[in-house]
Parts: structure tokens; C-alpha cells; sequence
């Protein structure tokens, strides 16, 4: 059903809530040719340089977080939310919008109140195992709610579900054939296993301190070593590119080809993060991020090393972590349970299955 409609998106503040918003965009604009797009996002945040990157117009809400902590930043909250509600007001108001669709982050939730206060149908994306509290506020209103693993009627009202799984790069479904152009790409030793280790864009610093004082005993494992240290730590850490077999990265573009030259991975464990890795289907070693609303890293992790489908290891035992990766590297027969069990776990058509419950509420 082609159709010409206008669709607002919302969605930010972290790639975990940006990125699953363009892949459904893109989705929509190629079932729905004609349509107009605009994404509602938090001045300041990411998402006001990416999306215009990714060819989409966005505007921008004076909002920030609450603190959980006592800080005066709350003082300006209340001032900022009534702000953003009436700026989200008019752009819909303006907009017409004939659905809107959220996918977390500081701006989605006035932008989704005022949608539901103007009845206008709408859709959240919830990425996590445990939701964030704007979703969760969310819930009673909105039509449709997409998820991505199993027990969220816990949260939210079980007759909106549907098990989606989250939208990730479709490059990524191919990863098999391109070992070899992989190796070629990041001049690898293809006699030799290669360890990749993610700490997402801006770094983990727990993660780069324990590489440091680990490079030399992990290498010992006959290993070669691509280290993404992120924005924040590249300048700290680029020195290590000088000793042999260990190549830092402060970001990688081609995520396709680093999967692909991968045979161990150690990864954050943010909700986007697990999904490609569920599909790329590789042994991981998950450190979750201990600071993150609700912990709920570590929920998302649990979900998956619960069913024998990767390890994990707390950053509070992160001093264990070349043994862990000593363990792993000896045993292929456990190398590939976790791989075969993480498989198992991909839904790879994500995005067109939160499509086509948009299209349902369009119709």
C-alpha cells in the first residue's frame, strides 16, 4: 500500500536510539515514496549533526535528562520540559503528522505526549530488556509498542507487544562471505585469530585501562588484536598501534569488514551492540557499562549469557579479563557453542517487521 503520508520520528541522545530511527525511515521512505519525514531531537545532543548527515530534516527541544542525583541541573528541568512540550506542540501542530513513531532518548517523550494529546496514532521502539521511564510513561497511550526481547509485559501493556528484535545494518547479513576481503582491508595475519574489541564511539575507559595492562599476556594467546578505543581515549592509546599485532582505531566505519575479520569479540552490551551481534554470530565477552539508567546493560547482557550464548564479565572483575580471554581462545569446542547459541538469538528483519506495523496503524 503506497501511500503519500508524513511521518515524525523522535529519537537521540545515544546512536542506540538515532540509528534504529533512520533504519526505519529509510524503511518507510522506500514503501511509501512522496512521503515527508522530520525528526524531533534535543538541541545539543548527537542527533542534531547525524540525521541531517543521513539526509533527513530535524528540529531541536530545549530538554535535557533529570538527574537521578541531587544536582541543580534539575532546577531548569520543569522549565525546559513545559518548553519542549509547547515546542513539540507547534511542530506537530505544523507538521500534520500522520503517525509518529519513538525510539528513545530526551526528545521522544514530549514529543509522543503531544502527539497522544492531539490523537495522533503513534509507535515506540524500545530497544532494552528493561525500558527507560519515558517509554514506560508512554505505554498507556500509544498504539503499537515494538520490542525486542521476551518479558516486557512487565512494563508495558501486553496487547501492544510485538517481538520485533531491533533494526541493525543489513551489510551485516553477509558477513560470511567477506572474510578474505576483511583480512586484506585491515592487513591481518590470516594464520593467526584476530580479537576485536568495541567500546563504543566516545571509548569505555574501564575496558582501555585493562588492555593496557593486559596487551602483552593477551598477545601471548598467538592472537592479533584491532583495539576501537573511541573518541574520548584515541590520543591516550594510539601508541599501541606500534606493537606488533595490535592495531587502535578511535572509530570504524566498515563494520561489516571488522565483524567479518573477528573470531573473539569484546563488546559493551548496549541494546543495538547485541543485536548485531546476535547476527554476525561470534563468540563475545560482554563488560556492560555500570553507568546506565537502571543498570540495564547488564539485564541486556544476562538475557543472552543466560542461555549459554556469550560470557560476561562485570567491570568490577575486569582484572580477570585476559585469563577470560586466555580461556576462550584454548577451548574451540566453546568458541562454538556460543557462536551456534547467539545465532539462534537474531531476528534479522527488525526493521521491516516495526514497518509493517506502522503501515497496519497508517491504514
Amino acid at each position: 500500500m503506497k501511500q503519500s503520508v508524513n511521518i515524525l520520528l523522535s529519537g537521540g541522545g545515544t546512536g542506540g536510539h538515532i540509528y534504529p530511527a533512520i533504519a526505519i525511515a529509510n524503511e518507510l521512505k522506500e514503501r511509501h515514496p512522496g512521503s515527508k519525514f522530520l525528526f524531533v531531537g534535543a538541541k545539543g545532543r548527537m542527533e542534531m549533526e547525524k540525521v541531517p548527515q543521513l539526509g533527513y530534516e530535524i528540529k531541536g527541544l530545549n530538554i535535557t535528562g533529570f538527574q537521578r542525583s541531587l544536582s541543580l541541573k534539575n532546577l531548569t528541568f520543569p522549565f525546559k520540559l513545559i518548553s519542549s512540550l509547547l515546542k513539540a506542540k507547534r511542530i506537530i501542530r505544523k507538521f500534520k503528522p500522520n503517525v509518529v513513531i519513538g525510539t528513545g532518548g530526551f526528545a521522544s517523550g514530549p514529543t509522543l505526549f503531544m502527539a497522544n494529546r492531539s490523537h495522533i496514532p503513534s509507535l515506540i521502539q524500545e530497544q532494552n530488556s528493561y525500558p527507560g521511564i519515558t517509554n514506560k510513561m508512554l505505554a498507556k497511550k500509544v498504539n503499537k509498542i515494538c520490542v525486542a526481547y521476551d518479558g516486557l509485559e512487565k512494563y508495558f501493556p501486553a496487547e501492544k507487544l510485538i517481538k520485533t528484535g531491533n533494526p541493525v545494518r543489513q551489510d551485516l547479513l553477509q558477513i560470511d562471505v567477506k572474510r578474505e576481503e576483511a583480512l586484506r582491508y585491515f592487513k591481518l595475519d590470516p594464520g593467526k585469530m584476530t580479537l576485536v574489541i568495541l567500546g563504543g564511539s566516545l571509548g569505555a575507559r574501564a575496558i582501555n585501562q585493562a588492555l593496557e595492562k593486559n596487551i602483552q599476556t593477551i598477545l601471548k594467546n598467538d592472537v592479533q588484536v584491532i583495539w576501537q578505543s573511541g573518541r574520548l581515549y584515541y590520543e591516550e592509546y594510539k601508541k599501541f598501534s606500534e606493537v606488533k599485532g595490535v592495531q587502535v582505531w578511535e572509530f570504524i566505519q566498515q563494520m561489516d569488514l571488522l565483524y567479518a575479520a573477528a573470531d573473539v569479540l569484546i563488546s559493551r552490551a548496549g541494546a543495538g551492540s547485541i543485536s548485531e551481534l546476535c547476527i554476525v554470530g561470534k563468540p563475545v565477552i560482554f563488560i556492560p557499562s555500570p553507568n546506565v539508567a537502571e543498570d540495564h546493560q547488564t539485564k541486556n547482557a544476562k538475557s543472552v549469557t543466560d542461555r549459554n550464548a556469550g560470557i560476561l564479565l562485570k567491570e568490577e572483575n575486569i582484572d580477570n579479563l585476559a585469563e577470560v580471554i586466555k580461556i576462550l581462545f584454548e577451548d574451540a569446542q566453546k568458541r562454538d557453542i556460543l557462536s551456534k547459541n547467539i545465532k539462534k538469538l537474531a531476528l534479522p528483519n527488525a526493521t521491516k517487521e516495526i514497518a509493517d506495523e506502522v503501515d497496519k496503524i497508517l491504514k
